[in-house]
């Protein structure tokens, strides 16, 4: 995969860059751990410069991050409410309010989220959807990207240049990092999940079979 990604960039430059991060914010698996670094050490070996260079990633995330606010959009809180009232979900201990109590929760406190969330490895691009359900306002979510983004991009793809051609130990180190964060995040969603079949599950389970 570097070596695609080392040929892509090679190649297109800025544009390449820009495509690059505005897949990885669409799709989180592709690592801009990888892709950023990299980016970096072309702006010690091409034309390419460290500014343009962060600008360029800076519009990828931005327009890859209006992809999943749009999805978030589709998923409007009226139809999350409708499937989350279906048996299937009731059963999951799910209920109809869950939603307006989670999208009240995301306008009053969240929305800064998005703005914290975009230096944060995996979350970075997924806040995007529920910010879309909330309808966070597009300027505040627009500028919160763009300056959550802009200190993610710089400081990685400023790592890269000054690592030059050692941009790969840059980019393992931040790897490195991003999987702890995955790590500690799998550990809470396991958590959560465990309080969430006590709490919820059960309960609803009895509820229904005491309805019979």
């Amino acid at each position: 995969m570097e070596s695609a990604f080392y040929e892509f960039i090679n190649q297109f430059g800025y544009l390449a860059v820009a495509g690059l991060i505005l897949f990885e914010n669409v799709f989180p698996p592709i690592p801009s751990e990888v892709i950023l670094p990299l980016s970096g050490f072309f702006t010690t070996t091409t034309d390419m410069t460290l500014p343009l260079t962060v600008i360029a990633a800076t519009v990828g995330s931005v327009v890859g991050a209006f992809i999943l606010y749009g999805v978030g959009r589709l998923l409007s809180r009226e139809r999350l409410t409708r499937f989350f009232g279906t048996r299937p979900m009731r059963l999951l201990g799910f209920k109809p309010e869950d939603v307006e109590s989670a999208v009240g929760w995301f306008d009053r406190k969240g929305q800064v989220t998005v703005l914290i969330c975009r230096c944060v490895p995996v979350v970075r691009s997924l806040i995007s959807i529920p910010a879309g359900t909330a309808k966070m306002n597009p300027v505040r979510f627009t500028l919160y990207t763009l300056v959550g983004s802009a200190v993610w991009n710089t400081v990685l793809v400023s790592l890269g240049a000054a690592a030059g051609s050692a941009w790969a130990t840059v980019s393992a180190q931040a790897e490195w990092v991003s999987d702890v964060v995955k790590y500690v995040i799998i550990a809470i969603v396991v958590v959560v999940i465990a309080f969430w079949v006590v709490k919820r599950i059960i309960p609803a389970v009895k509820e229904q079979r005491a309805e019979r």
